[in-house]
């Protein structure tokens, strides 16, 4: 057979691979635990157009209704609706929705690649909130209601606000103080927590006695006043990968505009397969969501637990408003950068991780995994210090192995006439395709930002590493403006 992409799916399959990576349910044991086998052996026997009784996803009155009430009703919102592009589709039809008068809105500059696309589709000027950094570990953090408030005040005609809570790494912002801001002046807060789906189902287990540590997890958006939220079921809950829900959480949002954009997105020829798994999702969490979370977070804790008595390791546990359930891992104290610790533990024991940068691996955990992944995440790292923290020489000690953000970018007029250039001669112009590693999705440059040497440096040593970059070719090149800025 030439089926590439079956026969790969296959063998990594044949693997038994242990996944710290999206999707969240890890695999088919979840399902086969819970009594959910037929939906997996019979798949194909469901995938099926909108036939009488099936409903229809953009005027929902029968099934996918009673899925979409279903989660209103798990999360608490005025109304949810299924997404099946995503919610990268989700964000772009909230964002054509909110920002509609002045066609101004403010973003943090370190959001999701999606925000970009809808500043092209609906030709919106994005006015830039910055992150605070997070110096000691090269990653962004979280952005503050006191930088919210000024760029408001520095723009009281801008529609609406966004920002991704948590991040990538799980460090969220201040959400209720963002919203009283934010709707102080009278406008929208749209929040991005793709990353965080499970944050609202871990509330109710926040004070609980089984609270070993008191390590709780922040709340979610939707407790906390941002009037849409867009949850990646599939990152971190049961859902199959490309499906999410969309959350009305104010009637500040035109829903009947919001429901036109949504449309406008998302697939005519919506995948009932991923409706399906949406619904099982919302199966899974109303009849085993309490005991799931509760294993989670002993799972979670008794890793943390075993892990900071490691040698050479260091996990970022310790932040403001941090979601624990990405844990982020540190291994430079026994000589390895992230992205050779990602590749020990894939070679040498079969365990995948979500995201490196620099010296700091990302592995993401999710309502699938079960207490033995934890344990051999747990030993992998054990025997990896024993090798390389034992043994680590002089020429570990003095290796350089942080790869330093570059500072940010001055932000001009978006470029009109383009070009394609070799990237280490970009230094002057001003950028006209945004240029993305991916993961985590977030633009390094933006269009109409200045190139500098710095962040030319900062590209090529990515690419170097291996690292993904979209907005740069297999030559080399990316596009900019026609003539280099004039100072």
């Amino acid at each position: 057979m030439k089926t590439s992409i079956y026969e790969f799916l296959k063998k990594h399959a044949e693997k038994n691979p242990v996944s710290f990576h999206m999707p969240g349910h890890k695999g088919s044991d979840l399902y086969k635990k819970l009594g959910y086998e037929s939906f997996m052996r019979d798949f194909l026997d469901y995938d099926i157009t909108e036939i009488p009784g099936a409903d229809n996803l953009f005027q929902t009155e029968g099934i996918l209704k009673e899925t979409q009430d279903r989660y209103a009703k798990l999360y608490g919102v005025k109304k949810s609706y299924l997404l099946i592009n995503g919610t990268s589709g989700g964000i772009i039809a909230a964002i054509l929705a909110s920002a509609v008068k002045s066609k101004k809105l403010i973003m943090a500059r370190n959001s999701h690649k999606s925000v970009f696309n809808a500043l092209t589709l609906g030709q919106i000027q994005p006015i830039y909130a910055y992150p605070d950094m997070i110096a000691d570990h090269g990653i962004s953090g979280s952005v503050s209601a006191g930088e919210i408030e000024r760029l408001l005040n520095e723009n009281p005609d801008a529609d609406a606000v966004i920002l991704p809570s948590p991040n990538y790494y799980g460090i969220c912002s201040p959400i209720r103080d963002i919203a009283e801001v934010v709707h102080r002046h009278n406008k929208i807060l749209i929040v991005d927590e793709a990353h965080g789906a499970h944050l609202k189902l871990f509330e109710s287990i926040n004070n609980t006695s089984n609270n070993k540590k008191n390590l709780q997890l922040p709340k979610s958006a939707v407790s906390l006043g941002a009037d849409i939220v867009i949850n990646s079921i599939h990152k971190t809950l049961a859902s199959l990968t490309q499906s999410a829900v969309l959350h009305l959480n104010s009637n500040r949002v035109d829903q009947y505009l919001l429901e036109d954009k949504l449309q406008c997105i998302e697939s005519t020829s919506p995948s009932y397969i991923l409706m399906a798994s949406l619904d099982i999702s919302a199966d899974i969490l109303e009849e085993h969501g309490m005991q799931l979370m509760e294993e989670w977070k002993d799972n979670i804790e008794n890793f943390y637990n075993r892990a900071t008595q490691i040698p050479g390791l260091q996990i970022i546990n310790n932040l403001k408003g941090l979601d624990w359930t990405k844990i982020n891992l540190n291994m430079s104290g026994a000589g390895l950068s992230g992205a050779e610790l990602e590749k020990i533990l894939i070679e040498d024991y079969g365990i995948y991780t979500e995201l490196v940068t620099g010296d700091v691996l990302m592995a993401m955990s999710g309502i699938g995994n079960i207490k033995q992944d934890y344990e051999k995440l747990a030993k992998a790292l054990e025997e990896i210090s024993y090798k390389y923290y034992k043994i680590k020489n002089e020429k570990n000690n003095d290796k350089k192995r942080k790869l330093n953000l570059p500072k940010q970018a001055k932000l001009f007029d978006i470029p009109k006439e383009k070009k394609k250039i070799k990237l280490e001669d970009a230094e002057g112009y001003l950028c006209a395709s945004s240029i993305i590693p991916y993961p985590p999705g977030i633009p390094i440059l933006c269009p109409g930002e200045l190139i500098e040497k710095g962040v030319i440096e900062y590209i090529k040593a990515l690419r170097f590493s291996g690292e993904k970059v979209i907005g740069v070719n297999e030559l080399g090149e990316i596009i900019v403006s026609y003539d280099k800025y004039n100072k």
